[in-house]
């Protein structure tokens, strides 16, 4: 696993390095709100996930938090420095992974990520120890001396995860870091976004892998229609549905929906994916249910557990994953 990143010393310790962003409002022309007063805090060291549908106002939140695009009203601070009225200082202090790939199809990977890390002040040293360590951390050494185009999609993300890892920001934001990659290197990803998080970075996890952001983030915001509609901690934004379990259906490809039980809560269908949302003490006729669905070969099977933070994500919003039961992507 690779070590913790140095930071400049001039930059001092971590502690007074928090991101405010309060009161956060953009409008789009004369009725499109992008951003609503948005307010949130990331403290140093936090893995802080920002989620919610497409059109929900997170690029727009981005795009202000980096110094690409001014809000309306109200305010981002870390620690001492306002974002909106320097914008440069911004740039400077935020590293960021877009969701697009990384423009490095003439660089090869370790030059790129090494590039990068000298761009942003690191030393000749240090970088290339830096470097190595991730490379190896994210098991992609067989393609450190490829250039960019001769990568796949998840190789390509990975290395651009490196260059922002390298020698990151005060803030590092990754709008949606997993894309593509397969799921052994995802597992290893997410425990360098946890050393990223330890070394007293603040880490803005823009995503729609509710079930993986579960497990990785701290605390979480949830964004609908440009505004917060709920933040806290994963186990906290749960508390509502303790007692409800979560039902979930593989159908046979091609299948109708059927006909869902009175004790059936809430459901959602995705491709051949039925969720729903059952009372504990209904669990016994949700199983009884299920399995009779796969008697009938309506269903190919059925798993029972406890609600996730996607059930509340989904009774939130309305909206969920296109794969709810495994993420995409592939080497």
């Amino acid at each position: 696993m690779a070590t913790a990143p140095k930071h400049d010393p001039s930059l001092g310790s971590g502690k007074g390095w928090v991101f405010r962003a309060t009161d956060v409002t953009k409008i789009y022309g004369e009725d499109v709100v992008a951003n609503d007063g948005i307010s949130l805090s990331v403290e140093p060291g936090e893995v802080f996930g920002l989620l919610g549908p497409n059109g929900a106002g997170k690029s727009t939140l981005v795009k202000q938090i980096i110094g690409l695009l001014a809000p309306d009203s109200g305010s981002i601070t870390l620690g001492s420095h306002d974002l909106v009225a320097d914008p440069g200082v911004a740039r400077q202090l935020c590293s960021y992974l877009p969701q697009a790939q990384m423009p490095i199809d003439s660089f090869r990977s370790r030059e790129a990520i090494e590039l990068t890390g000298l761009i942003r002040g690191g030393d000749r040293p240090e970088v290339r120890r830096r470097a190595g360590e991730l490379i190896e951390a994210l098991d992609i050494q067989e393609w450190e001396r490829s250039t960019g185009q001769q990568l796949s999609g998840g190789v390509k993300r990975l290395v651009g995860f490196a260059m922002v890892a390298c020698i990151p920001g005060r803030v590092v934001i990754l709008d949606e870091p997993t894309n593509d990659v397969d799921p052994l290197r995802r597992r290893l990803l997410w425990d360098q976004i946890r050393v990223l998080g330890d070394s007293g970075v603040a880490v803005f996890l823009v995503t729609h892998n509710v079930l993986e952001a579960e497990k990785s983030v701290d605390r979480l915001a949830i964004i609908d229609r440009g505004k917060l509609i709920a933040q806290g901690t994963p186990s906290s934004l749960k508390a509502d549905d303790r007692a409800r379990m979560r039902l979930q259906v593989m159908l046979v490809p091609g299948s109708d929906t059927p006909e869902l039980p009175a004790f059936v809560q809430d459901h959602a269908r995705v491709s051949h994916n039925l969720l729903t949302v059952v009372g504990e003490a209904d669990a016994s006729h949700a199983i009884r249910w299920a399995q009779g669905l796969m008697d009938a070969g309506i269903a190919e099977e059925y798993a029972l557990g406890a609600t996730s933070l996607e059930d509340v994500y989904i009774r939130l919003t309305g909206d969920q994953s296109e794969e709810p039961l495994a993420a995409s992507g592939g080497a």
